[in-house]
């Protein structure tokens, strides 16, 4: 861990946006929730949520460009579940979404906590997510064909929600909440040691100012016992 790139994993946290958010309903092909997630790590987004049309979700590969390390990908069973779940915690859902009573994208509030619901490719947001956002928004455009590739519209979007919070000072001083932000200074300097962690269950060490573990060996040593045990209460289970 050089003291470049510390400074530069501690800059970025402290820019990241807890309240906005994107939400994609069924949207399944794999470049555009690819494009998506570069467009959220580059504004700022530390999570995004997906309700994935599959079995499971996965945002590795080649055309994340890396940022599929740096957002995390939180998935819903279905599209009402995932909007309950974030206007629970008092975020509004704003649906890029052609209706009736959509408004000009430039014209909502981005400064608020807020997540940009976008549509499977060809049919859009479903009937029961349109009726669940809190608001639609649109794109205008000029041309004979009126609808943009899904990641593009996103990069519209966030862009300008980009540009109202760097007005407003938002991305000046850290908001995360003091555990979220831990939690992913550690996984951003130490990727390697996080998973070990993960896989035998044991909570995160303590690091020291410049991104390296406090004390490495008692670590080594604590996960290697756990490890053990774990082999060896599997092999009496058998």
């Amino acid at each position: 861990m050089t003291p470049e790139r510390y400074e530069r994993i501690t800059a970025t946290l402290n820019k990241r946006q807890p309240d906005l958010t994107v939400i994609t309903d069924e949207v399944y092909k794999p470049h555009n929730l690819a494009a998506i997630a570069r467009t959220c790590d580059a504004v700022g987004i530390p999570q995004i949520h997906c309700v994935w049309p599959r079995d499971k979700y996965r945002l590795r590969s080649a055309s994340t460009a890396g940022s599929s390390e740096w957002i995390d990908v939180k998935t819903h069973p279905d599209i009402k579940t995932g909007i309950r779940h974030l206007q629970d915690q008092g975020i509004k859902v704003a649906a890029a979404h052609f209706s009736e009573r959509a408004i000009d994208y430039r014209d909502f509030d981005y400064t608020q906590p807020v997540a940009i619901m976008m549509g499977t490719e060809k049919e859009g947001i479903s009937e029961i997510a349109s009726n669940m956002a809190n608001e639609h928004i649109i794109i205008p455009m000029q041309g004979m064909v009126q609808s943009f590739n899904v990641s593009v519209a996103a990069a519209i979007i966030l862009n300008e929600a980009q540009t109202q919070r760097d007005k407003a000072g938002m991305y000046n001083e850290r908001r995360l909440p003091e555990t979220w932000y831990q939690k992913l200074l550690f996984e951003w300097c130490q990727p390697k040691i996080a998973r070990m962690c993960r896989e035998v269950k044991l909570p995160y060490p303590e690091l020291k100012e410049d991104g390296e573990l406090v004390s490495p060996q008692d670590f080594s040593e604590l996960y290697n016992a756990l490890r053990s045990s774990m082999k060896i209460a599997k092999a009496t289970q058998k």
